[in-house]
């Protein structure tokens, strides 16, 4: 490698520590000057190996990451996880208290836009960017919940919860279901003082997915099915926020019994039958919404419902079912949903074509949903196994392809 895309790939990788070029270089015993001119590849032709391993270390990467000529795979990685972590463990965070600083709230208003911002962050795909945006905005909506007073206090405790949401969804898609269900908990209780049934609804859901994600699936079928039954009277006044998240509590119920049908306990026959029930359910307030939108970032409507039909077909090894309801999804409802969404219902078409012994089109599906969101397949850890299955179990004309693929996935040859 030479020093200039040495030099590039450690200015990326101080950006994403949030790193100044001043604090990079003290780090490295030099000056800013000298973090300048490495990075502008003009400290020397080829980078001795001392800066490339002292760089390792203060970066926090592999030696081999910053060698690599591939191109850099945008994940969130293992120490940006653990910010979000540490900064779930502060305090003032778990107390929900003032932190330290004594800085006065921000308004309500700034907090929804950055909010909004990581939210579609996420559904674009880029789950990389919230390592950058979530541990502050957790701490500002915090602060503002400890401080603000009435309406305000609320509305921060309903800011807080989404945060706390967000979290639980980005930890869903690296596997960290400790850190999911940690975040799943904490989003329950800010959403019960935010005094919103939408917003406990909405927590609900997400909770009853980590509670699944996390080996309680049983646990997380009664979660969200007593939550709809509490909460349908008031979710029904609410227009098309209060029918999409009452729609996802069956959706993810009818995820967590597909689960459970899957495990080897006594209850698992009665898990199965429940599943196309609770499906049905949230078919029904699909209809009465009567459109695909994305209420408070659910992406709920007919289509969604189908794509978590594709998904619950998948979990009972039902392959060509999946394959079969992901065929008959319409192109325009597919095309007006966010692009994680779009990705995630392509890999969910490969596990399917997988299980039904068609594998060199799983291969394409696959590629599909990389074009339309990268890190869903690249980063995920149940994305990035299904391409060793693969590869282990061949994919005919495609292999080639798919060794390209698990090479862009960083998995070893």
């Amino acid at each position: 490698m030479d020093a200039q895309e040495f030099g590039r790939r450690v200015a990326y990788w101080r950006e994403r520590r949030r790193m100044t070029q001043e604090t990079f270089g003290r780090l490295m015993g030099q000056t800013r000057r000298w973090a300048q001119d490495l990075e502008g590849g003009q400290r020397q032709r080829d980078p001795r190996l001392s800066v490339i391993e002292r760089a390792a270390r203060v970066l926090q990467v592999r030696v081999d990451v910053l060698l690599s000529d591939a191109p850099v795979t945008k994940c969130l990685d293992a120490v940006e996880l653990d910010m979000i972590r540490r900064t779930l463990q502060r305090h003032d965070v778990i107390t929900g208290t003032v932190d330290e600083h004594g800085a006065d709230p921000l308004p309500v208003a700034v907090l929804h836009g950055r909010l909004d911002h990581a939210r579609t962050a996420f559904q674009a795909g880029h789950f990389a960017s919230l390592g950058r945006l979530v541990p502050e905005l957790l701490v500002d909506t915090n602060r503002a919940a400890a401080r603000h007073q009435d309406e305000e206090q609320l509305a921060s405790f309903r800011l807080l919860a989404f945060t706390l949401e967000l979290i639980e969804g980005a930890a869903i898609k690296y596997g960290d279901t400790d850190l999911a269900l940690v975040s799943g908990h904490r989003a329950v209780a800010a959403a019960e003082r935010s005094e919103d049934p939408v917003n406990m609804a909405s927590a609900a859901r997400h909770l009853a997915d980590a509670m699944t994600m996390h080996g309680h699936a049983h646990a997380a079928a009664e979660f969200a099915i007593a939550a709809a039954v509490r909460l349908e009277p008031h979710l029904r006044t609410r227009g098309p926020d209060g029918l999409s998240v009452l729609g996802m509590l069956y959706l993810k119920a009818a995820m967590a019994q597909a689960t459970a049908a899957e495990l080897d306990d006594t209850r698992a026959a009665a898990a199965a039958r429940a599943v196309p029930e609770l499906l049905d359910q949230a078919d029904q307030h699909a209809e009465e919404l009567g459109f695909d939108g994305n209420a408070l970032w659910t992406a709920f409507g007919p289509t969604n419902a189908r794509l978590y039909r594709v998904a619950a077909h998948v979990q009972l090894s039902a392959g060509a079912d999946a394959v079969a309801v992901a065929h008959a999804i319409p192109d325009p409802g597919r095309a007006a949903l966010p692009k994680e969404r779009r990705a995630h219902l392509l890999t969910d078409l490969a596990h399917g074509l997988t299980q039904a012994e068609r594998r060199t089109e799983a291969v394409e599906a696959l590629l599909d949903a990389e074009r339309e969101a990268k890190e869903e397949v690249q980063c995920r850890p149940r994305t990035r196994q299904l391409v060793e299955d693969l590869r282990l179990l061949g994919a005919g004309s495609a292999d080639g392809r798919l060794r390209a693929l698990a090479t862009r996935c960083g998995l070893p040859a």
